[in-house]
């Protein structure tokens, strides 16, 4: 009998996943266990076996499709068996998609051919009737090759043209005639329009110096995800800078009992901001929320979400209970998240918006002085940690010096909280991580 092929739930919060691709194909034998495809959600890569074994009937979606969590891909059975009962609603068959688009192929190939003119730098030769036709059609003649008497372009060069070369905008014809441009092989005009950006030459100087690459799934989501952040929340950003003394000697003593063999993990400097976050969120519970619109979630505990960059993306895994670690254990689950992210086996749980309270960024070790982090929503806030740098400082009795200064910039929801309440909350993090003690 004739089972479908779901599409797997990645974690309650995921939605729908998305087709990477397909290592079996229709009338394939399939063997339990065997690969059948690969499919990402919006921060993880995962592979899907076959649960049964038989022939692969049909498959219901292709590469780069989103789909639904427990929808039906695909659908294994004996040779000959229905599988119509099972096609999702609306979806049809992967063959007559191909099939449809062959025909639209071979039906452009049919399309006469305009001969093209290798050169633009001598005077162009049209009789009157063609010159009004190109004009009205939007047809640039500059670029036609004459079949008239001593190469002149006639009516019928331009008719020709008409139908195989795109119309250009007003703008377009305006640059192309001034600057000698032809239109290139594709054209991204409404109706196959070309418009200015899409003049090309032979010229270097005017050569197309860019190529266009799709984004990738996850850079897809990652955009999605930002914009709606901007989008529906009143995001403002505070900055300040900490003295950085009291830190950096921490780190360097607990740098010496690492090597010493005294300590399990070698702590950062990032692991010692997270620990001072941590600790300013036990003060302002306020800004420890998630801001549903109508109403806040309040977190009894701090589930710290970590900004990794990685190779496939920006990913936000969160330290579940981070407030009920050590040092050493708050370094070691950062450290575990951040290489789990990298090689792409993270519990997708743990990206999910919803499973940290609040997130720290650090491009401190990338040079960046001074930045505005984006929200991870529902969170109220995040940290954005910058470089450190010597700055001047009243050192006291008059005396001032250069000292080591870290940049803070706190992004918050004004919906969630006020501007004084986010200075507040800053400055507690400032003074934490001035008089960091262990």
């Amino acid at each position: 009998m004739a089972v479908p092929v779901l599409m797997p739930r990645q974690g309650q919060s995921v939605e729908t996943c998305i087709i990477g691709e397909w290592y079996k194909k229709k009338g394939d034998q399939v063997k339990v266990g065997d690969i059948l495809f690969s499919y990402e959600t919006d921060k993880a890569s995962f592979e899907e076996e076959a649960k049964a074994e038989g022939i692969l009937l049909e498959i219901f979606y292709t590469e780069g499709d989103e789909v639904p969590v427990l929808e039906n891909v695909a659908v294994i059975g004996a040779a000959g068996e229905p599988v119509e009962e099972f096609r999702p609603g609306g979806s049809k068959p992967v063959e007559e998609v191909k099939t449809e688009t062959v025909v639209v192929a071979e039906v452009v190939a049919e399309k006469p051919t305009v001969a093209i003119r290798e050169s633009s730098d001598e005077a162009v030769k049209i009789s009157p009737r063609a010159k009004k036709q190109a004009e009205t059609k939007g047809i640039d003649y500059n670029q036609l090759q004459g079949s008239g008497p001593g190469g002149r372009i006639i009516e019928r060069d331009v008719v020709t043209a008409a139908e195989t070369m795109p119309v250009m905008t007003s703008l377009a014809k305006a640059k192309a005639s001034d600057e000698k441009l032809n239109v290139g092989a594709e054209t991204s005009g409404l109706g196959g329009r070309a418009l200015a950006g899409d003049l090309t030459s032979n010229n270097q100087v005017y050569s197309t110096d860019f190529e266009v690459k799709k984004l990738t799934n996850i850079r897809k989501l990652i955009a999605k995800a930002m914009h709606a952040s901007l989008q529906n929340s009143a995001q403002l950003t505070h900055h300040m800078s900490a003295d950085a003394r009291t830190i950096m000697a921490l780190r360097k003593k607990l740098k010496k009992d690492f090597e010493a063999g005294k300590v399990s993990q070698n702590i950062t400097i990032n692991d010692l901001v997270c620990l001072a976050v941590i600790r300013a969120l036990k003060k302002y519970p306020q800004a420890n929320t998630h801001f549903l619109g109508d109403s806040m979630r309040w977190f009894k505990k701090v589930h710290l979400g970590l900004a990794v960059d990685t190779e496939r993306g920006l990913m936000v895994p969160a330290v579940k209970n981070a407030d009920d670690l050590s040092l050493e254990g708050l370094s070691a689950q950062l450290s575990a998240i951040a290489a789990q992210c990298r090689q792409g086996n993270i519990n997708p749980e743990l990206l999910s918006p919803e499973a940290a309270t609040f997130t720290v960024s650090n491009l401190g070790n990338y040079g960046v002085e001074m930045f505005t982090p984006v929200i991870n929503l529902p969170q109220t806030a995040i940290l954005g940690v910058c470089t450190i740098v010597p700055r001047p400082k009243d050192l006291g009795d008059g005396i001032y010096g250069f000292v080591p200064m870290m940049g803070l910039s706190l992004t918050y929801d004004h919906q969630a909280l006020d501007g004084g309440e986010a200075t507040l909350f800053l400055r507690e993090i400032k003074e934490q991580i001035e008089n960091l003690t262990i």
